[in-house]
């Protein structure tokens, strides 16, 4: 298993930038792939970008392609999510999780471990 601790989110104007870092201790960082989920309010969790356990793949959610980075840095044991012009729908909850297996997906069903969140808003 793996404990994950997301940070960097916050109160951003639209048209900005956020950096947010996740944080894992646990198994070996670079076995598993990870991926960034969001959850707005009266919305369904989606999945927002993924990256393979090796950093080498990734993959991204149409609506934020182009917008968001998703990188991992295995000797800190740190994924990041550097998102740039940032709209007012990109306002959620933003989570981090690891996948059981170090091929990226996107499904859902694929993560196990999660971190707790963090709050992203964006303003007009």
């Amino acid at each position: 298993q793996v404990q994950l601790v997301e940070s960097g989110g916050g109160l951003v104007q639209a048209g900005g930038s956020l950096r947010l870092s996740c944080a894992a201790s646990g198994r070996t960082f670079s076995s598993f792939a990870m991926g960034w989920f969001r959850q707005a309010p009266g919305k369904e969790r989606e999945v927002v970008a993924a990256v393979s356990g090796s950093g080498g793949s990734t993959s991204y959610a149409d609506s934020v392609k182009g917008r968001f980075t998703i990188s991992r840095d295995n000797a800190k044991n740190t994924v990041y999510l550097q998102m740039n012009g940032l709209k007012v729908e990109d306002t959620a909850v933003y989570y981090c999780a690891a996948g059981r297996y170090a091929g990226i997906t996107r499904t859902p069903g694929s993560y196990i471990n999660w971190g707790q969140g963090t709050q992203v808003t964006v303003s007009s």
